[in-house]
């Protein structure tokens, strides 16, 4: 059992024509996979590079490890040992890194045509998701900050304005500050229009005596 695991019997072996032809299609996939996922999306170029050379990397360890299970154990305790020392990214970062495996694996298992309709789907759902806006809702959302003097009560302080200038909201944080003198609070609001958020925030600052008021867009949370 254990020669089993530690030698193979099955000798890989591909042409050169195919060997070029797997690695430069699945180069060109990558690019694309970067070119689609940074349609109308904020990105980093480390982030497109990978993408771009991410399939033809895991299309190379396909082809060598073929036929090989203790080559392919070996890999895999290689990849464990990975540590990436960058913030997680996002939800749709992660979904591109997904996809550019997948076309990788496919072409490095010599799939070639497998691999261009998968990125064709892929690439099409993408673009069709963005331009009609798919899950857009959360994008418009805002995080409104508002510090208050610990002598107000902040339930329904606010709530008038809430329902005149906003779609939605909700509290979804307090807390204390400058030594429990004053409260900070942290909503999550869709506003009606953005033209009045002026106008909002003024109206919250004659509540809240003048203290400081924030509002901005809610920034993406890491998913891992």
């Amino acid at each position: 059992m254990l020669d089993s695991i530690t030698y193979s019997d099955k000798v890989f072996s591909m042409s050169i024509p195919m060997f070029l032809a797997s690695i430069f299609l699945a180069l060109a996939l990558g690019i694309g996979t970067a070119l689609v996922f940074q349609f109308r999306t904020k990105h980093t170029a480390s982030m497109a590079t990978t993408l771009a050379i991410m399939p033809p990397a895991i299309a190379l360890v396909i082809m060598l490890v073929n036929g090989n299970i203790g080559a392919g154990v070996a890999v895999a305790g290689a990849f464990a040992l990975v540590r990436f020392r960058s913030l997680p990214g996002t939800a749709k970062e992660i979904a591109a890194i997904f996809v550019a495996m997948a076309v990788g694996l496919a072409c490095g298992m010599t799939q070639l045509l497998l691999a261009v309709i998968f990125f064709a789907i892929m690439s099409v759902t993408v673009i069709v998701l963005t331009l009609i806006g798919f899950g857009d809702k959360s994008a418009k959302m805002r995080q409104l900050r508002v510090t208050i003097p610990e002598d107000l009560d902040y339930y329904e302080l606010f709530d008038d304005l809430m329902e005149k200038y906003t779609k939605e909201w909700e509290l979804s944080r307090v807390k204390t500050t400058n030594m429990g003198t004053l409260y900070e609070l942290w909503f999550d609001v869709l506003l009606k229009d953005e033209k009045q958020a002026k106008e909002f925030m003024d109206a919250i600052r004659c509540r809240n005596g003048n203290l400081r008021v924030m509002m901005g867009r809610i920034a993406d949370k890491p998913t891992l």
